[in-house]
């Protein structure tokens, strides 16, 4: 199993195993370089963890629980959980400001806790099959101890096609799951498992800070702000920093250099197709900081190169290609020598600067008065091209946005026009997967942790706690985070999901957040005070790469005709093979240039779907293969071992392969 995260940590590997439990853990040395290996143990060695992430104020619960009385063996934030669970018991989960995927084996009790950070920064998944619980950061772990065999769930397959991705408790394989964001699992003696949610986003609006002014707003984004990169700049390794010429990762970036002052890295992604390109923005940035910047020039074979590994990575399929420059970008990171990077993610979501934030106000200002002809061409604000030629007048723009416009009391009434969208690709995928696909099911998941009062919220609020539950932690910080970085051995860290400026962004006023169609009001004034008046004034543009142009056409990669060819779509049994014909057949002939990006997205997501297939049915023996002989080549940490007759050997030095 821990062969097939070589990957996420290639700096040794430690194993502990009782009659009970087997832990294993891949390192990737970021704190406490000397002596860190896991899993690690409390005084008694009745606690073992095997941990994946970084608790970032591990110097603060240190302190206090050496106060205590803990005494510590390593200088690392993993133990620091250890003694935290002993001193508090399962309310330590709460005191943890970090992202994290952590399990906990307690051996006196004989109960394993698997617990994960409060927006599911880092994966964790787990599989019950017999007398056996099987658990590992990703599934093909799972897959490689042979308990798990990889079939698809119908269901959640046809939920990407409109989600985006999974339920966020589940995968796309059978009998998968995953621990929810926010959630720590209690497995008992019996197997029985008991899900305490231990946090969950509160957008109720705070008194005490409504009258704050909008300088105010930044001042206290500001603080929370900086002292949320502070904590993230803590590692035994240089950090860096992205830029994409955006607002968010540049203020990330601005903020982090008045902390540390020295060589400083900074990393970008250019593009070669003028359309998604920030070049000048990066530089800008980079320059006025005074960085050592890095970049890649990302174009169609790049693209193409890149996708099939991003899928294996990411273990589900995608709807777009985003995620590929971004995995190419953490290799890049990597070849620099550098292991931890800042990232602004986060800030859309908890400050309202994504679009779909602004379509929700401008149709809920037009329900008010449906028959309205001036209220539905406010789109045409946020969607500039649907000015051009006149569609924002056209009954066909107009009705795309007007359908379920009156049902203003759905938790997801600002999503229903994306999924709607997107659903239109399932008619892509196979009679059997169609007949399984159940969008309710999805919804339903999401909706059961909404919290008592979230009807008491702000129309704004409620599309910011949809968009961070369900797409925000089940795609977004897996597909374009944690999957691409680590794919690479890399750790991206996100100042803007720190609790403490999470609480802030939630507890702040709506309108210093989105005023009229205006977005990220207090961020930008925050911006302006340390970024070229350009950058902070800069309209919101999506990262977004190349799909259908970059895949089909003339220039298509082989794998593209092969994967999509009659034979590959029958074995796999996944297609409606005649539907997806036409489609790629329609993008050869027009060289990719699709009438529609939910046309791109259909294809994108069909072809992606097809490399999964392949690989878990087809190549996954021989990847097996190859990543158990280089862990036999690794070198092995073994902590405990209770012999079969109940002894115990204990070997705590580092051993080569020929003796472990």
């Amino acid at each position: 199993m821990i062969a097939m995260l070589g990957h996420r940590g290639p700096d040794g590997y430690g194993f502990y195993r009782d009659e009970r439990i087997g832990l294993a853990h891949a390192r990737l040395s970021i704190v406490g370089l000397a002596g860190g290996f896991q899993p690690i143990h409390n005084e008694e060695r009745t606690l073992w963890i095997s941990f994946n992430g970084e608790i970032f104020n591990h110097v603060e619960l240190r302190r206090d629980l050496e106060a205590r009385g803990h005494r510590f063996y390593t200088q690392t934030d993993t133990e620091v959980i250890v003694h935290a669970f002993e001193e508090y018991g399962p309310a330590c989960w709460s005191k943890l400001n970090g992202q994290f995927a952590i399990a906990l084996w307690d051996n006196r009790r004989r109960e394993l806790w698997l617990v994960r950070d409060r927006l599911g920064i880092l994966p964790l998944f787990y599989a019950r099959r017999g007398d056996h619980l099987v658990f590992a950061s990703e599934a093909k772990a799972l897959f490689g101890g042979g308990r798990v065999q990889p079939e698809f769930d119908p269901a959640r397959l046809a939920q990407v096609f409109s989600h985006w991705s999974a339920a966020p408790h589940g995968s796309v394989f059978a009998r998968v799951d995953s621990v929810p964001a926010g959630t720590a699992i209690r497995v008992d003696s019996t197997l029985a498992l008991h899900v305490d949610r231990y946090w969950q986003p509160d957008f109720t609006a705070d008194p005490a800070l409504a009258r704050l002014s909008l300088d105010e707003a930044a001042d206290r984004l500001e603080e929370k702000l900086t002292d949320a990169i502070r904590l993230r700049l803590r590692a035994d390794v240089p950090v860096g920093v992205y830029i994409s010429g955006g607002l968010d990762s540049s203020v990330i970036a601005a903020l982090a250099r008045k902390l540390d002052t020295t060589h400083m890295h900074s990393f970008g992604v250019r593009f070669t197709d003028a359309g998604f390109d920030e070049t000048p923005q990066q530089r800008l940035v980079a320059g006025h900081l005074g960085t050592e910047h890095h970049d890649i020039l990302c174009g169609p074979a790049d693209i193409q190169a890149a996708l099939p590994d991003v899928v294996r990575h990411g273990e589900a399929p995608l709807v777009r290609t985003a995620p590929a420059p971004l995995f190419l970008l953490s290799r890049l990171v990597r070849e620099r020598g550098i292991r931890v990077v800042l990232s602004g993610e986060g800030a859309d979501e908890w400050l309202a600067g994504y679009d779909i934030f602004k379509e929700d106000k401008v149709r809920r200002f037009w329900a008010r008065q449906p028959g309205s002809k001036a209220r539905p061409k406010l789109l045409g604000r946020i969607h500039p091209f649907a000015a051009v030629n006149g569609q924002k007048d056209s009954p066909l723009w107009q009705a795309f946005f007007k359908r379920g416009m009156m049902e203003t009391d759905d938790p997801f009434y600002a999503h229903r026009t994306r999924w709607r969208n997107t659903a239109w690709s399932q008619r892509l995928l196979s009679a059997d997967v169609q007949a399984a696909a159940d969008d309710a099911a999805f919804e339903a998941r999401v909706a059961d942790v909404l919290p008592a009062g979230w009807r008491g919220w702000s129309p704004l609020a409620r599309s910011q706690w949809a968009e961070i539950s369900s797409f925000m932690t089940p795609y977004l910080l897996s597909a374009q985070g944690d999957r691409v970085a680590m794919a690479n051995s890399i750790e991206v860290r996100y100042p803007f999901l720190d609790p403490a400026v999470d609480d802030l962004c939630a507890a702040l006023p709506d309108r210093v957040k989105m005023l009229g169609l205006r977005d990220k009001l207090a961020l930008r004034r925050l911006a302006a005070r340390h970024l070229p008046a350009e950058i902070g004034q800069r309209p919101k543009r999506p990262y977004r790469a190349p799909m259908t142009s970059a895949l089909f056409g003339a220039g298509a990669p082989d794998y593209v005709h092969d994967l999509l060819s009659p034979e590959a779509l029958a074995r796999y049994g996944v297609a409606d093979a005649a539907a997806v014909t036409a489609l790629a057949d329609k993008a050869h002939r027009q060289d990719g240039r699709m009438s529609g990006e939910r046309e791109e997205m259909a294809l994108v997501g069909m072809l992606t779907l097809q490399m999964l297939a392949r690989y878990v049915h087809d190549e996954l023996p021989q990847t097996l293969r190859r990543q158990c002989e280089a862990l036999e080549r690794a070198d092995i940490h073994v902590l405990e071992d209770h012999a079969a007759d109940g002894g115990m050997a204990t070997v705590t030095t580092t051993l080569q392969p020929s003796a472990a």
